[in-house]
């Protein structure tokens, strides 16, 4: 099973939604705004993927951040704090799978790991 996580209004999100759901593969889809990112989930994918991949420095959510803040993000404690408290700058969307996880939508690395059902 595809476990998804995102912001439902998010374009990269849809993308991959529509994707999934093009290649008629079944997910579960966790919306940041509904269910906030708990720590120990933050840290089971800094497990997996580091955390300056798992921080999202293009969004505005991180634009908004004064230089000093983005400063002080500059491990992995510093970096889990600063997205429990701001889910949207998580880069989105994160795909669990086969104990993976991939972040953002890429067709070819989602064609090449999410089988679809024969």
């Amino acid at each position: 099973m595809v476990e998804i996580y995102g912001i439902k209004n998010c374009n990269t999100v849809k993308k991959a939604l529509d994707w999934l759901t093009e290649h008629e593969i079944t997910y579960t889809f966790h919306d940041f705004k509904k269910e906030p990112v708990q720590e120990e989930k933050l840290i089971e994918w800094t497990e997996k993927v580091s955390w300056e991949q798992l921080v999202n420095k293009k969004g505005t959510t991180w634009r908004k951040l004064t230089k000093e803040e983005q400063d002080n993000v500059n491990d992995i404690s510093s970096a889990i704090r600063v997205l429990l408290v701001n889910n949207s700058m998580i880069k989105r969307p994160i795909i669990e799978y086969n104990n993976l996880v991939l972040l953002g939508f890429d067709d070819n690395v989602y064609l090449s790991t999410l089988r679809t059902p024969h």
